[in-house]
Parts: C-alpha cells; structure tokens; sequence
C-alpha cells in the first residue's frame, strides 16, 4: 500500500486525483458537438464524415420477405429438375428405351428411331430400386408416331430379381398395346 496515500486527508487525496485526470484528459473532453443529420438524397456528397452524425433511418419491412418466395420456388423448380435428370440417365429408363427400341410391336406403331418425344424428356412415376419398386412412364417417338411407354416392376424381397409386371405402350389416340408377352421377359435374359 502507498504510504503517503494513507496520510493524505479524504479532501486532499480527491483533489489530487481530479489533478492527475485532468492531466490526462483528452483536449476535446468539454467540448460540445452538434450532431450531423444524415445526407439526403439531393444533398450532394458527403464531404465531411464524423463518427457521431445521426444513423440513417432503417426500412421497417423486410426486403427478403418479397425474395424468399422467389428464391423457394427457383429452389424447388432446380430439385425437381434434377430429380428428373437422375431418373432420365438411369439404367433402367436406357434398358426400357433400349428393348422399346428393338421391340417388333414398338416399331411397327412408331417406327423407326425411337428416342424421347422431347429435348428435355419428364419421367413420371417412381422409381425406387433400392426397396423394389420401379413404376414409370414417359413419352416417346418414332418416324411414324409417338406415344408414352409405361414400364412397372417390382422386386418382392432383398434376394430376388425384378419381375416385370406392365410393359405397354400407349399411342396419341389412346390405343393400348401390351409390348410384354407373357411367356418372356424382355428384360430377363434368362428367359
């Protein structure tokens, strides 16, 4: 402890402590500053620029309100678009278009190179291989026709292979033609 802090009396020690704060003071301490308003949006530019000018005022609505709608459906449009990429470039939309391709019946209503109906083909349905379901349809086109192929397989447990159950192909006016023949499987090599 400081010696001469204990023998100095209360009043003397208070002074001595304004003293030595005044001292150390800043030079602008007792000075007072009005503050800046804001620049207005006529009023040129700012030239000056002083830490304690008045804040600009702040919106009251939230600008992202009006984007998050637009932004969720930019999401969602891009999900079901790449959802849809995943199903067109899987194996089991390229055998289907394959065996459609050198299917006797397939040719004779849509003729010859047959491929998607459009650019960017829509495969409607589920396709779920990992629990055995596969359902599926999408249109196509020949030289002569177009129509949509609907393909449906299950697989009844873990162990087994798919079984085919709907393989048709359905023409613009509404015609069904069954393409599986009950005695093959045109997708089982086996048979």
């Amino acid at each position: 402890m400081n010696p001469a802090r204990v023998l100095l009396p209360g009043a003397l020690r208070a002074s001595v402590r304004r003293a030595a704060l005044l001292k150390h003071a800043s030079p602008f301490r007792n000075q007072r500053r009005s503050l800046i308003p804001a620049p207005s949006a006529n009023s040129g530019p700012l030239l000056d620029r002083r830490a304690d000018r008045e804040l600009p005022a702040l919106e009251s609505q939230f600008r992202w309100a009006r984007t998050l709608p637009i932004f969720a459906v930019l999401v969602g449009a891009a999900m079901f678009g790449i959802f849809n990429y995943q199903k067109s470039s899987s194996s089991v939309v390229s055998s289907t278009l394959y065996a459609l391709r050198t299917s006797k019946q397939a040719r004779e209503i849509l003729g010859d190179e047959i491929y998607f109906a459009h650019k960017i083909p829509w495969i409607s349905g589920t396709m779920d291989q990992l629990h055995g379901r596969i359902d599926i349809s999408y249109w196509v086109k020949g030289t002569k026709s177009k129509g949509k192929m609907r393909f449906k397989s299950i697989r009844p447990d873990r162990t087994s292979y798919f079984r085919t159950e709907s393989w048709s192909l359905e023409t613009e006016d509404g015609k069904v033609i069954q393409l599986l023949e009950s005695d093959q499987d045109p997708f089982n090599p086996s048979d």
